[in-house]
C-alpha cells in the first residue's frame, strides 16, 4: 500500500478534496503501470526485415497467448543496438536467439532455458588452399577475416581465439549472411572467412570447398534456444516445453522458426537445460565486439 501524506494542513482546510485528488491520481498511475506490463514481450534478433520477423515469430506469440492466458506480443527490434540495449535492460520476457545471448541472460537476468533447436552450432575458419603464408591461427593476426558482423556467434567464436586485444585479426564485417561472406572472400577482399559448419559442408559446392583449406574448427555449442524471464510463472514453463516439443498446435506455431534456422527437414524444438548455456556468456563479455 502506498500512502500519500499532505503536510500542509492549511491546504487541506482550503480544499478538502485535495487528498482525494492525490489518491485518485495515484490509483490511475498504478493502473496505467499495470496495463503497461500486462503484455508479455517476445522477441528475437533483427536478422530479418520486420515483415519477415512478424511472419516467423507472430504465430508463436499468438499460440503462447492462448497457452498462458496472457497477451504475448512479438516485438521486432529496429536494429542490433536496440536489441542489445533492451536485453541488458530486461525488457523482454520470451527470447529466441543464440547460446551466447541465452547464456548471458541466464547469468545476469535469471532466465530459464526451456527449449532449443536440435543439433549443435559449429564454425570453421577457412583460407585459400594456396595461401602458404597462413598455416596456423596466429598467422591471422592483423589479417582480414570475412564474417557476419558481431555479435554474430560465428564471428565472436573467431575473436575468442585471440585473447590478446593487441594481437587480433581484422574482422571484415559483411552484410547479407554467409552467401555474401563467401562472395566477398572469393573476390580476395579477405585472407580468411568464417562459416557455420553446416553451411560449409552442405551449401558450398564441392568445387568451392576444393579451393579452401580449413584452418580451425570450433567446439560444438548448444543450438539456438528460447529462454524466459522470471516474470513468467514457473507453472507455465513446463506447459511451454510440452507444447513446443509434443503438442501439434505448438509445433505448428513454431514451424517458421524451425524452418528458418534448422532447414526444411529439421525436427521440432526439444527440451533444453540451463546448465548447457551458462558458460557461453563469456563470448559477449570483456571483448571488443561484445557488450
Amino acid at each position: 500500500m502506498v500512502i500519500v501524506r499532505v503536510k500542509d494542513s492549511s491546504c487541506m482546510q482550503k480544499n478538502s478534496q485535495q487528498p482525494l485528488y492525490f489518491f485518485v491520481v495515484l490509483l490511475i498511475g498504478l493502473a496505467t503501470t499495470r496495463l503497461a506490463i500486462a503484455e508479455l514481450i517476445m522477441t528475437a534478433p533483427p536478422r530479418e526485415l520486420p515483415e519477415a520477423g512478424e511472419k516467423i515469430y507472430a504465430p508463436l506469440a499468438a499460440h503462447l497467448s492462448q497457452l498462458l492466458g496472457e497477451k504475448v506480443i512479438y516485438r521486432h527490434p529496429k536494429n542490433w543496438l536496440e536489441y542489445q540495449r533492451d536485453l541488458r535492460h530486461d525488457v523482454y520476457d520470451i527470447v529466441f536467439d543464440g547460446p551466447h545471448f541465452v547464456g548471458w541472460r541466464v547469468a545476469h537476468l535469471n532466465h530459464d532455458v526451456l527449449v532449443k533447436l536440435p543439433g549443435t552450432l559449429e564454425f570453421v575458419i577457412v583460407v585459400n588452399k594456396d595461401d602458404q603464408d597462413i598455416k596456423a591461427m596466429k598467422d591471422l593476426v592483423g589479417k582480414k577475416i570475412c564474417g557476419i558482423p558481431p555479435p554474430n556467434l560465428a564471428t565472436l567464436t573467431v575473436i575468442d581465439q585471440f585473447q590478446n586485444p593487441v594481437r587480433q585479426p581484422i574482422i571484415w564485417g559483411v552484410q547479407g549472411g554467409y552467401k555474401s561472406v563467401h562472395e566477398t572472400f572469393k573476390k580476395g577482399e579477405c585472407r580468411a572467412a568464417v562459416f557455420r559448419t553446416n553451411y560449409y559442408e552442405k551449401t558450398l559446392t564441392k568445387n568451392d570447398r576444393a579451393g579452401m583449406r580449413v584452418l580451425y574448427k570450433s567446439k560444438a555449442l548448444p543450438n539456438q534456444a528460447i529462454s524466459v524471464s522470471p516474470r513468467i510463472d514457473s507453472k507455465y514453463k513446463q506447459e511451454i516445453i510440452r507444447s513446443l516439443t509434443l503438442d501439434e498446435k505448438g509445433k505448428k506455431a513454431a514451424e517458421g522458426i524451425v524452418k528458418r534456422f534448422g532447414g526444411q527437414q529439421s525436427s521440432p524444438f526439444i527440451a533444453a537445460k540451463k546448465d548447457e548455456y551458462s558458460e557461453h556468456s563469456n563470448l559477449l563479455e570483456g571483448v571488443v565486439f561484445g557488450w
